[in-house]
This record gives structure tokens, C-alpha cells and sequence, in this order.
């Protein structure tokens, strides 16, 4: 009866464990799948006003550029979420 209910107890934990790590994974893929959604629309938008306004205006490249890479940083921040959320938790 003991060696039964031992072994109930290790494949829980076996289950246990798998369902922790298909967790993290599909979090982790949450995490940079709307990180990417969400730069893409940004740099899309952020980049198409700066081409118009560098088209008007020579000066403005500097500071359009800047808006422009400020948007892909979504996309940073969602992956080290995401290797957060695989390697630490």
C-alpha cells in the first residue's frame, strides 16, 4: 500500500512540475508575442510620422530617429519579461 501511494505522489509531482512549465512557456510566449504586437504598432506609427516630418523638415532626423527606437524598447522589455519568467519563477 506504501509503495502505491509513493508512487501516486512522484508522478503527481511529475505532473506538477509539467504543468508549472507548460505555464511558464505559454506566458512567456504571451509576454513576447504582445511585446512584438505592440512595438510593431508603435514603430509603424512613430515611423511614418517621422518620415513626414523628415521629409518636411532636414533638422527633425535626430529627434524622429529617437521616437522611433523609443518604440522598439517595448519589444526588449517583453523578452527579458519573458526569460524572467522562464528562468526565474
Amino acid at each position: 500500500m506504501l509503495v502505491a501511494f509513493t508512487t501516486l505522489t512522484v508522478e503527481a509531482q511529475e505532473t506538477e512540475r509539467a504543468l508549472i512549465t507548460i505555464g511558464k512557456t505559454i506566458g512567456a510566449g504571451i509576454a513576447v508575442g504582445f511585446a512584438g504586437i505592440g512595438a510593431g504598432v508603435a514603430v509603424g506609427m512613430a515611423g511614418a510620422a517621422a518620415i513626414s516630418a523628415i521629409t518636411e523638415k532636414r533638422e527633425v532626423f535626430g529627434p524622429a530617429l529617437l521616437v522611433v527606437v523609443l518604440g522598439e524598447g517595448i519589444a526588449i522589455y517583453g523578452l527579458l519579461i519573458a526569460l524572467l519568467i522562464i528562468l526565474i519563477v
